[in-house]
């Protein structure tokens, strides 16, 4: 038994634009969709999680979905939003992209239930690379006019803009081919759907009047809209790119920060977006919030529930303890508790001093820890001003002029937090 997908999708702001008659296909039995996703890297990101999201909505409707990985559109280049041609990926790479890409949707997807609602991974490369040039134009080319074509928005903005380089015929054929997944799917898998962002509108229709003009059947298009932040700055980017769901390339620690850090009207709306609380869990929760902004209940419950989908619930409780280090009461077992990567990210940009472990063994007193050895404090004289007005912590505990800093109070066998005051830190490191 199928639920109402379109009407889950709008509730949640989910839903830019839908062909007519959608709805009410997808209320008449289990039905399949696929989205499709960029194997230009190894990950994905943030701004890959909405039409993810879709899927998993779809799945939990009744639904069977399918992701494609864009094996042979990824060899070409999509224009849509682009302002520049990308460049292009080699076999290898794209097969092991879509391994890890795999790895990663299956903690959303179930690939291995054994309802005929399973979902499936499909990679365009399989049934494009045996494809001539000949018979490409041939079969599937005569049927779309370039003046159906050149109407396309992504094909419009990009003639009309001021970049030298234009457009190349391989970005200008990009419809086609994902036009030709569309017709693929619903012939091989009676898959009658596509979704997609609604920069996809012109590139998912094209794969419908595909389906019409060739199989004689009807294909149908929805798409999401693109995810902005209430700033006007680009979700899912930060200073140091973009916020990827591999732990190598984003740490659940800075992967928890950037949800915990949204604004009061992007968590709002994120929070129906990117987990999958009820509907009135979630009215329940922005009713409290606004009743009590400064405890940031949204933020943290948003937080909580994408990191624990993303990575796992003992990642999320690192996050919390970690965040707790900077923002909160902590005690040096939970800094002792951190691996190093975690750690160095708390305290990135923390001035730092490296010593010997040499130092350590008779034990390196507060003086030299503070003044003579570091420079943490201008002199020994204000060293000592501050232990006696007991402003000075050792891994997040008070310590008098007497006290000395031995291997015991390694974190990592390496690093010893100083601290003066709530806010003023610096980093030890012993090699």
């Amino acid at each position: 038994m199928t639920s109402n997908f379109v009407k889950e999708l709008q509730w949640r702001g989910m839903l830019h634009d839908a062909m007519p008659g959608t709805e009410e296909h997808l209320m008449e039995e289990m039905q399949s969709a696929y989205v499709g996703i960029d194997p230009t890297a190894d990950s994905l990101h943030i701004g890959h999680l909405v039409g993810v999201m879709m899927l998993r909505h779809f799945q939990l409707a009744g639904h069977k979905p399918y992701a494609l990985i864009g094996g042979a559109t990824g060899m070409i280049g999509d224009p849509s939003g682009k302002s520049t041609e990308r460049n292009l990926l080699d076999e290898k790479t794209l097969l092991h992209n879509q391994n890890a890409l795999k790895e990663q949707l299956s903690r959303f997807l179930d690939f291995t239930g054994d309802g005929e609602n399973a979902a499936v991974l499909v990679n365009n490369y399989d049934w494009m690379k045996n494809f001539s040039f000949l018979e490409f134009i041939r079969d599937v080319g005569k049927h779309i006019t370039v003046n159906y074509m050149m109407s396309k928005d992504s094909v419009k903005k990009r003639l009309s803009s001021e970049a030298k380089e234009g457009m190349s015929f391989t970005e200008f054929t990009y419809q086609l081919v994902q036009g030709y997944d569309f017709l693929h799917l619903y012939r091989e898998h009676n898959c009658s759907l596509q979704m997609g962002g609604s920069d996809q509108w012109g590139n998912i229709t094209t794969g419908t009047e595909l389906i019409r003009r060739i199989a004689g059947g009807k294909g149908y298009a929805l798409t999401c809209p693109l995810i902005t932040k209430a700033d006007g700055t680009k979700f899912g980017k930060t200073e140091g790119g973009n916020v990827w769901l591999d732990a190598e390339r984003t740490s659940p620690y800075k992967f928890y920060q950037y949800w915990l850090n949204t604004s009061d009207d992007d968590a709002e709306k994120y929070i129906k977006i990117f987990t999958f609380l009820g509907q009135q869990e979630i009215e329940d929760l922005i009713k409290q919030h606004t009743e009590a902004p400064h405890l940031r209940l949204l933020q943290k419950r948003l937080a909580d529930e994408i990191t624990v989908m993303v990575h796992s619930q003992d990642d999320l409780e690192n996050a919390v303890r970690a965040s707790e280090i900077l923002f909160g009461k902590s005690t040096a077992s939970d800094l002792k508790g951190l691996n190093e990567k975690t750690f160095l990210e708390i305290f990135e940009g923390v001035p730092q001093a490296e010593l010997s472990k040499s130092e350590l063994t008779d034990g390196l007193d507060m003086i030299g820890a503070l003044a003579a050895k570091t420079n943490f404090l201008g002199s020994n004289g204000e060293a000592r001003r501050e232990l006696k007005q007991n402003s000075i912590s050792v891994n997040k505990e008070k310590v008098k002029e007497d006290f000395l800093i031995t291997s015991e109070d390694l974190i990592n066998d390496k690093f010893v937090l100083i601290q003066r005051g709530k806010k003023n830190y610096f980093v030890l490191v012993f090699n």
